[in-house]
């Protein structure tokens, strides 16, 4: 995938401190690692829990749950994260 492409961060409520809601602390990190790859990302929230799903071209390339990402940081040491810049860059 070129860069400067725009990739669509689906993301659901997920409970914390004893409240579900729709949170993107813990999206900071993936959103700034596609980011510096050059991507435009839009957050979109859904109502599905605990879920978050990359979508590029319509298409849903990648998906995790939510609270598996790292909370804040640049994501440059998730996993995840390296993950999912890899299924954006090699998407269609």
């Amino acid at each position: 995938m070129p860069q400067n492409s725009l990739v669509i961060l689906r993301y659901g409520p997920y409970e914390s401190c004893g409240t579900v809601e729709h949170k993107t602390f813990r999206l900071e990190g993936l959103e700034a690692a596609l980011t510096e790859d050059g991507h435009r990302c839009v957050l979109e929230k859904i109502p599905d829990w605990n879920k978050v799903e990359l979508v590029v071209n319509g298409e849903c390339v990648y998906r995790c749950n939510i609270l598996d990402l790292e909370f804040g940081g640049d994501g440059r040491l998730d996993p995840l994260c390296k993950n999912a810049k890899t299924a954006v860059k090699h998407a269609y």
